[in-house]
């Protein structure tokens, strides 16, 4: 049961989360097809967004924009508010009966912003916010995930460094422990894997969500 010091669950609402280079975006792909198989209808969706502050924000992360990180931390808080109550957002998708799958939300700014400039202001900035009926948390050592980053990107954004990525990811463990007791349910993915076994432990735990068993495409393993 939920305590009352955390925000609301929303059903069908589904989260990744983890550090940069742990395989969200192959993942998220994976699991778009599967549901889209299984005539479920969905959305899946990032953040930082394609809005007006979405693309603000990917300019300070490239580096094209330097920013405080204070600054940073309220343009994530207004890109999810957005993102989250604005036109064809999460909240009208929810309520049209649609399952949402979002890259990134909430304790991602804790891990990242709170790492950057302090806990206290991401966690104010993020309090009131819905929290996901499942939230997958992909963990991998920072020097495998850098490794992987090191050879797929011609350029790396301000926090794709190791030092940080290692804050990140302690960051995001306590903040998981802080949640364990929020209602959500959290399930940890093990990042070090192959595609393929990642693929069907997520496609398991998010069929729990849509009440469907989720089968892998063609030619992963079964």
């Amino acid at each position: 049961m939920a305590s009352p010091d955390f925000p609301i669950v929303l059903k069908r609402f589904v989260v990744f989360e983890g550090g940069d280079g742990v395989g969200t975006t192959t993942q998220m792909k994976l699991l778009d097809g599967a549901l889209s198989r299984a005539g479920v209808p969905h959305w899946t969706t990032a953040e930082p967004t394609g809005g007006e502050e979405g693309r603000l924000i990917r300019r300070i992360l490239a580096g094209e924009l330097p920013r405080d990180p204070g600054t940073l931390a309220r343009l994530f808080a207004a890109d999810r508010n957005e993102h989250l109550k604005g036109p064809g957002g999460i909240l009208e998708r929810l309520g049209r009966g649609e399952t949402v799958i979002c890259d990134r939300y909430v304790l991602s700014s804790l891990a990242y912003q709170g790492s950057a400039c302090g806990r206290d202001l991401p966690a104010i900035l993020n309090a009131d916010f819905p929290l996901p009926e499942l939230l997958l948390y992909f963990d991998l050592e920072p020097e495998t995930s850098m490794g992987r980053l090191s050879t797929s990107r011609q350029s790396l954004e301000i926090f794709e460094d190791l030092p940080f990525q290692e804050k990140v990811r302690s960051a995001y463990r306590a903040e998981l422990r802080r949640y364990s007791a929020s209602g959500m349910r959290i399930v940890g993915v093990d990042a070090s894997k192959g595609v393929e076994d990642i693929s069907l432990a997520i496609l398991k735990a998010v069929g729990g969500v849509v009440g469907v068993e989720l089968a892998p495409a063609s030619g992963l393993a079964t």
